[in-house]
């Protein structure tokens, strides 16, 4: 296959990790993924499965050696099932995720994993990096929504538990060894994955606080008086807001002027008494009391989407600017406010006029904590400062008792601050764990720990 042919495989979607593969191959069927596997453990050629190719730590992109064969999942994008009864659909792993909600809610069903990548994500590649998102809040990572596996392992089997029990007790439970692993145990080929009843109501609020502090007040607040109709809440910064409605055509701010913080509330339910009237007097009582200086709830299709633009469009305004510290971090919910605050003060001490824009899933403690250059730096005079502010920013999660990656991942981007901080009972286990299962060390070396 010619380097034109393979580019796009070769690097990440962000073009911030780039390698050479040896090639690509794009089965058709779990049969073809297990003679390929089979043939590169013949040959000694290690193999790197990918999706959607939309990770952020390089977990699927290949080295630049030119000798890791990629294999390429999107071919195998069938629903082979939807079961609203049962609860479950069983799906291939090349199946993108947009397609899937698609399908699922043709059935009146709700598939509630939801990221902003979900328009060319894979499903085996959510469940490879056991991904999060906006609604962890109410139904959990990845994690949650897989009720059983189809793996291909290293030497070539199969292992297959398609059956979708939502009970089963029977022995150790051999699918969260591939769930998170990112390809360096198998390769998810199928899954069968947790659907929910489509709710009957979903209402999406946009809400303005004073502080971080008032927005992680709200939170608990809320979480108290309306349990697990919250399904998402998420916080975001008038900073963040200016820039994207300054950068991003068509996104506006649905409130009359800048506040300092904001979250994005969605509530939720199958059936019950109306949720509208009862959010617009619970709002209501909340802008009485000061906690909320202004909101708005959706009146329609598209102000959701505005609403919910004005999240994801964070990503494409910082972009913008050039090279930029991305970072998936969390600490317990209670520290969100006071990690952010001490981050700030961090980063404006490592670099006087660096651009802070913490933002994320707050209902679950996940940050996205990102810094932007100085606008009176260059981009490449900023590159230098971009691994130190991490390494610093890492540290100081590490004083919350947080992790360095919640949803993303290690891949090759975060091994060595990784390394770093697994304690060496669990570093014995994940190695013995993959000399077991892998011991030709072929399945994407070099991920989560460097190559021995």
């Amino acid at each position: 296959m010619s380097l034109e042919l393979t580019a796009k495989y070769d690097q990440d979607w962000t073009g911030d990790h780039v390698g050479r593969s040896l090639a690509v191959v794009r089965p058709r069927n779990v049969e073809e993924v297990a003679a390929v596997v089979r043939w590169c453990g013949a040959n000694n050629v290690p193999a790197v499965p990918q999706g959607g190719n939309t990770g952020l730590v390089a977990a699927a992109t290949p080295s630049g050696d030119g000798r890791e064969l990629i294999i390429s999942l999107e071919l195998m994008n069938s629903i082979r099932s939807i079961d609203p009864a049962d609860g479950v659909a069983v799906v291939e792993a090349g199946c993108v995720l947009a397609d899937l909600k698609a399908a699922v809610e043709e059935k009146g069903a709700f598939f509630p994993l939801s990221i902003g990548s979900q328009g060319s994500c894979q499903i085996g590649g959510t469940i490879s990096t056991n991904a999060g998102g906006i609604n962890v809040v109410r139904y959990g990572m990845a994690r949650s929504l897989v009720m059983g596996l189809e793996v291909v392992l290293p030497d070539g089997r199969i292992f297959r538990d398609l059956r979708g029990l939502h009970k089963n007790n029977t022995g150790y439970d051999l699918k969260q060894m591939f769930i998170g692993a990112e390809g360096t145990l198998g390769i998810v080929t199928a899954a069968a994955v947790k659907i929910q009843p489509k709710p009957s109501q979903c209402e999406t609020m946009f809400l303005a606080t004073a502080s971080i502090e008032d927005t992680i007040r709200l939170f608990h607040r809320i979480r108290q008086d309306a349990g697990d109709l919250i399904s998402a809440f998420e916080l975001m910064l008038g900073t963040s807001i200016q820039r994207v409605c300054e950068t991003e055509q068509g996104i506006r701010n649905p409130l009359p002027q800048l506040y300092p913080a904001y979250a994005i509330v969605e509530v939720s339910a199958t059936g019950g008494p109306p949720l509208r009237a009862w959010l617009e007097s619970y709002l209501a009582q909340h802008l009485e009391e000061g906690q909320l200086l202004d909101g708005v709830i959706a009146e329609s299709g598209e102000q959701v989407a505005n609403i919910w633009n004005l999240r994801e469009g964070i990503v494409e305004s910082q972009a913008r600017l050039g090279v930029y510290l991305r970072t998936d971090v969390s600490t317990p919910i209670s520290a969100v406010a006071d990690f952010i605050a001490k981050g700030t003060e961090l980063v404006g001490r490592l670099v006087p006029g660096a651009q802070v824009h913490p933002y994320g899933h707050v209902g679950d403690g996940n940050l996205h904590f990102n810094v932007l250059r100085p606008l009176d730096m260059t981009p490449s005079d900023f590159q230098p400062h971009i691994h130190r502010i991490e390494a610093a920013l890492f540290e100081l999660v590490d004083k919350y008792d947080g992790s360095i990656s919640a949803e993303h991942g290690i891949g090759i981007a975060k091994r060595s601050a990784f390394r770093a901080r697994v304690d060496s009972v669990q570093r014995d286990l994940m190695t013995k764990l993959k000399n077991v299962i892998d011991p030709q060390g072929l399945m994407s070396p070099g991920r989560i720990f460097s190559k021995e």
